[in-house]
């Protein structure tokens, strides 16, 4: 089963290797994932947009450096500061962003993320 820090650290690992994202999703209707751009609800939206991204992004940077997590009965919730950076393959175009991550996770057979939010840090 492992720990939902590990579960984390391997989301990590296949979003850098281009593996397939929606594995670590739970197949549930009230999901909730929020992206730099985008807010998708439910599995299927998420899933599709998890695939949608990997079908068109490669050479993905993934640099963590303040992952905190907590667990309490069967429920684990997490944060972290994340270097992001991913070329368009379709465009060529390079993007690198400083993100802030925090999310839910549940224990099933396996820790799945039940929210997560990813979002981009703004100087003022």
């Amino acid at each position: 089963m492992g720990t939902p820090t590990a579960r984390i650290e391997d989301y990590y690992d296949a979003l850098r290797s281009g593996d397939p994202l929606a594995p670590f999703f739970a197949p549930d209707d009230d999901l909730v994932k929020y992206g730099i751009s985008e807010r998708l609800v439910g599995y299927d939206a998420v899933a599709a947009g998890l695939r949608a991204q990997t079908e068109t992004t490669e050479n993905w940077t993934v640099g963590s450096d303040a992952l905190r997590v907590s667990e309490r009965d069967g429920t684990a919730w997490f944060s972290d500061s994340v270097r992001l950076a991913w070329t368009d393959s379709e465009s060529g175009e390079r993007h690198d962003f400083e993100t802030r991550w925090s999310g839910t996770l549940r224990e099933r057979e396996t820790w799945l993320f039940v929210g997560m939010h990813v979002s981009v840090a703004r100087e003022f």
